[in-house]
């Protein structure tokens, strides 16, 4: 059975959770103003925008995965919660059993 975890323990893993959070917060307002910045600099100066398309899918597609370790895989997912909730709950049941 898992011990509860201390005050310490509990504002470490919050702290870590919101820094994962904010630092996707972060990376996606990085990519929007530079991808901007890109699209307005290949559609004033040169007229055509078509190569400011492949940074932004590169990096779009790196965005996504940073967010999807962010927010679904990583410690700091509510998906991973309930699966060690509903793990534990599973044992406690089998526990409990003659």
């Amino acid at each position: 059975m898992p011990t509860p975890l201390s005050t310490e323990d509990i504002d470490r893993i919050a702290r870590k959770r919101a820094g994962a959070k904010l630092g996707w917060y972060l990376h996606a307002l990085v990519f929007v103003l530079v991808n901007l910045g890109l699209y307005l600099a290949s559609d004033m100066a040169w007229g055509t925008r078509a190569w400011s398309v492949k940074p932004l899918l590169g990096w779009g597609l790196g965005l996504f995965l940073h967010g999807v370790s962010v927010w679904l895989v990583g410690d700091t997912s509510g998906l991973r919660e309930r699966m060690v909730q509903k793990e534990r709950e599973r044992l406690l049941r089998q526990n409990d059993k003659p």
